[in-house]
């Protein structure tokens, strides 16, 4: 048993060598970085200060307190970091975006509120009960977990898909839903449901689209949303108010058009980020990475987060644009992750 272990961690440790392997680094200067001195650095330095007190290394925590007392927010980044570009071999960079849903809702269910949004039950551990079964069985009825009811049940799928959002309330105030957990069941794509079904060609499917045709075919869009045994629970999000932004993964809020979702593995959650984004309307921005996501995977992958509502929705499905970005380490840290011959 012991040699069995052994050899499973050496294996391991070879499996994260040759990872670490494909790796490249490289430190740039802040005037390589393209648009660098026409940002608005005091924004990304006050979504910097939301979320850098809860790193725990002893160099971001340093940095941390010294944000507090600055005056110059650009000479601040320029003074205590170094960009560094961090690549994969044969992966290319990729950037997408999120946003987080608003829907129209009540605490109360009535003709038009008539979807619910549940809280996850306790028994629903490892893999639970279907997205059919969930939605058309007894399992959820009359056991008060129902956080509020939605007017749009494709709203409510897209919701789950997101894992966040706002409910609208009658009274004109808001609720925030958070991510609660899931049914154990592996999320199969409604997208790729559409093209083996030979509707719509790849390039033609996109969130707007799948929604207009679930509209467009009640019956049949109800059977579509089914196909995706995966279902997501929530619960109601009271730390932080519904005008604020919602809570990343380092249970902060985050800010629209500053805030990204990154690979940890590769990127320090808390950590700022250039971002240069090619494509359809080109981005030079500072970001922080302050969330994460299933499908954000890779050194040179991030996810924009743009903010709450229908147009922040739009704007947000219609990315998936190349380009680069650097992460911003401490000098040390940076040099640090050089391999030794580079950083002789």
């Amino acid at each position: 048993m012991i040699k069995r272990l052994a050899a499973a961690s050496l294996a391991g440790l070879l499996a994260a060598s040759s990872a670490q392997a494909e790796l490249s680094y490289k430190i740039l200067n802040f005037q390589d970085l393209d648009g660098w001195a026409k940002d608005d650095h005091a924004s990304a330095l006050a979504t910097f200060r939301n979320t850098c007190m809860d790193m725990d290394q002893p160099d971001y925590a340093t940095l941390c307190n010294l944000a507090d007392t600055i005056e110059n927010p650009r000479a601040f980044f320029e003074l205590f970091f170094r960009p560094v570009m961090i690549e994969e071999a044969g992966k290319d960079a990729m950037f997408t975006g999120y946003f987080e849903p608003e829907l129209d809702g009540s605490l109360q269910p009535s003709a038009r509120y008539r979807y619910p949004v549940y809280a996850k039950p306790p028994e629903a551990k490892g893999q639970w009960l279907t997205r059919e079964q969930i939605e058309t069985g007894p399992a959820m009825k009359g056991r008060g977990l129902e956080i509020a009811w939605v007017d749009d049940p494709v709203e409510l799928f897209f919701l789950q898909i997101q894992g966040s959002g706002r409910i609208r309330l009658p009274s004109g105030g808001h609720i925030r839903v958070g991510y609660g957990g899931n049914n154990g069941h592996n999320y199969r794509s409604v997208g790729q449901e559409l093209i083996r079904r030979g509707t719509y060609k790849s390039h033609q499917v996109s969130a707007q689209v799948i929604q207009n045709w679930v509209r467009r075919n009640p019956v049949e869009g109800a059977a579509l949303l089914r196909t995706n045994p995966s279902y997501v629970f929530f619960r109601k999000v009271t730390r932080v108010s519904p005008e604020q932004g919602p809570l990343g993964a380092m249970n902060r809020s985050i800010t629209a058009l500053r805030s990204i979702a990154v690979d940890p593995r590769y990127t320090p959650l808390g950590a700022p980020v250039w971002v240069e984004k090619d494509g359809d309307g080109p981005m030079r921005r500072l970001m922080i990475a302050q969330d994460t996501g299933s499908a954000i995977k890779g050194a040179q992958r991030a996810d924009i987060f743009f903010g709450t509502g229908d147009i922040a929705g739009k704007a947000a499905g219609r990315l998936r644009d190349p380009g680069r970005m650097y992460v911003l380490m401490p000098i040390q840290r940076a040099y640090a992750s050089l391999p030794e011959e580079d950083a002789l």
